[in-house]
């Protein structure tokens, strides 16, 4: 635990109206009875600083047996961050890892120039009735570190760093902020904050990262004079002083953001590029399936390959 005074009560709070940049509001997606809310990338903003994509995961309620197979599928050109609030992903991939991600921890895996990954319940979850509720979210990589080599880290609760002040407590998932660093190795300037308030707590955006945004996870909060209830995200001004109040009932938000990259991204599937063409030939190489698997006598030299425990199963590549 950390006190840092810029989250004392009196902080300033010089909101104005018109630093609320960009609202966005969640599109719903049915995912086989789960569904997701997809804040980005959104029509009106594709990123908030590296950050190209947002789901928010549940809240969902399974029954005994059921739960969420995420069959092998790829990525390139981005770093994946799964965080929960309850229950717990086991995540496996082409490189090896086989982690149970479990509330407050983190996983974040790189895939840089090619990984496959799974995500599905374990079957000791499944033994009875669950739950499922958390954010996934994409970091766009820099374009000189788009083809590094794939990479895993998971980080527990205890590792990460929690800054307290009244009434606020925000856990550090990611990156930096208010004179903390969690421990995940980063490719670019980045800030990604789990932050509980209690009723009508006041919670300052770190006024040193270019990018920011807010997504209200439970409860309500106001800036600049307007409330703003669960399922909404607000984009801000780079450099405005930015405080938001949480409303009777408390909540809980994501703070997001970080410097911004040289250029948009290309964004297809679950491919993320600057190039046009990279997207195009990861495409053709998961079409073609030839990963890790024997063929011919030989062994196939594909750009991707399969969980070595989750070999069974795969998604397509969609029409």
């Amino acid at each position: 635990m950390s006190w840092n005074p810029s989250l004392a009560a009196g902080y300033p709070d010089a909101t104005t109206v018109d630093a609320i940049e960009t609202v966005i509001v969640p599109r719903a997606r049915d995912l086989g009875g789960f569904e997701v809310r997809r804040a980005l990338p959104a029509p009106q903003r594709q990123m908030v600083g590296p950050f190209v994509f947002f789901d928010q995961a549940g809240p969902a309620e399974f029954l005994t047996g059921k739960g969420i197979d995420i069959r092998p599928h790829p990525h390139i050109g981005l770093g994946t961050v799964t965080y929960l609030y309850r229950g717990e992903f086991h995540h496996r991939d082409s490189i090896g890892s086989n982690q149970i991600i479990l509330p407050g921890a983190v996983n974040w895996m790189v895939a840089g120039r090619g990984v496959t990954h799974s995500e599905r319940t374990s079957p000791e979850t499944r033994q009875s009735p669950h739950a499922l509720f958390g954010i996934q979210t994409w970091i766009a990589l820099p374009e000189d570190k788009e083809e590094i080599a794939p990479s895993f880290e998971h980080h527990g609760r205890d590792t990460l760093p929690v800054i307290e002040a009244e009434g606020v407590s925000a856990r550090l998932v990611l990156g930096r902020a208010y004179g903390e660093t969690a421990p995940a190795r980063l490719h670019s300037d980045t800030f990604y904050l789990d932050v509980t308030l209690a009723p009508q707590a006041r919670f300052p955006l770190p006024v040193d990262h270019e990018d920011r945004g807010i997504y209200v996870v439970e409860g309500s909060i106001a800036v600049a004079g307007q409330s703003f209830e669960a399922g909404r995200m607000m984009v801000f001004r780079p450099g405005d002083p930015i405080t938001v109040s949480a409303g009777a009932a408390g909540a809980r938000l994501v703070a997001l953001g970080g410097a911004t990259l040289n250029g948009p991204r290309h964004v297809w599937w679950n491919f993320v590029s600057s190039s046009l063409d990279r997207i195009e030939a990861a495409k053709e190489e998961w079409r073609r399936g030839t990963w890790g698997q024997e063929q011919g006598g030989g062994w196939g030299q594909g750009l991707f390959d399969l969980p070595p425990d989750d070999r069974g199963e795969f998604i397509p590549l969609p029409a």
